[in-house]
């Protein structure tokens, strides 16, 4: 895509997203999911590819239609490791660079096994001899499920389809509000079509585990739409947080085409 847009761009550093922002990666910045939150919040963005718990905690984004990080069932970038038996656990080490997984596995553990353990921040590097459960997220999550395949895993992106049978979104393009959807959104559409026609160069220039592993994750794992079941899964999604008082009230998502 030639030409500079003019239009400040943030992203998330994973695998999952570079399909996105496929042929304007270098006007596009690049944080951690809750960094560009933060950023996001502070304005210093027009548009931000972020967790889908930042539009919903914030009532001053717009959102992009017809564009999600989402699964529809096993995702491989957010789970759950354990020692002990799901049902059993007391205690869960979570991953704090995403409060929409933060959020998710709560509201699994909860609805899905009738439990509610202790929740604390996961060390960096930490290891699960040192914990019950540690929640792993994004391409740490990809790499240590390749090194350490034989390890009992809740992949919450199939646990919420079971439990729910909608879709999860994860993330999507959050715009400030002012800013001209249609404008900002044709290159927005544009890189997502060009990226997702070039998967096997992303595949083949991509580091993260394996050929394989990014293969299937990219044109298996993920869906890159937000149509009806993605926005219903949405809904789901926030009426579970206002049962659980995860947060304090809900309000309707503004769509932009």
């Amino acid at each position: 895509m030639s030409g500079a847009l003019p239009w400040r761009i943030g992203s998330v550093p994973y695998l999952n997203a570079r399909p996105l922002i496929y042929g304007i990666e270098d006007q596009v910045t690049l944080s951690p999911p809750s960094r560009l939150a933060d950023l996001m919040c502070r304005g210093k963005f027009d548009a931000g590819l972020v967790p889908i718990a930042e539009v919903i905690q914030h009532d001053r984004y717009d959102v992009l239609d017809g564009i999600a990080i989402a699964t529809r069932g096993r995702i491989q970038s957010v789970y759950l490791v354990h020692r002990e038996p799901v049902e059993r656990l007391k205690r869960v080490a979570v991953d704090t660079a995403s409060r929409t997984s933060a959020w998710l596995v709560r509201i699994i553990l909860r609805y899905g096994y009738n439990i509610t353990p202790e929740f604390y921040p996961r060390p960096e590097g930490g290891k699960l001899s040192e914990h019950e459960a540690m929640m792993l997220i994004g391409d740490e999550a990809l790499w240590y499920r390749t090194r350490n395949g034989s390890q009992p895993i809740l992949d919450l992106g199939e646990a919420w389809v079971e439990l729910t049978g909608l879709p999860f979104v994860f993330a999507a393009w959050a715009l400030q509000r002012g800013v001209d959807g249609k404008a900002i959104g044709g290159p927005l559409r544009a890189a997502k079509a060009q990226g997702l026609a070039n998967i096997e160069r992303i595949v083949q220039d991509a580091t993260e585990a394996t050929p394989e592993v990014r293969r299937e994750y990219l044109t298996k794992n993920l869906s890159y739409e937000l149509d009806a079941a993605e926005k219903q899964g949405i809904r789901r999604f926030q009426q579970y947080l206002k049962e659980m008082r995860l947060v304090d009230d809900c309000h309707d998502l503004r769509y932009v085409a």
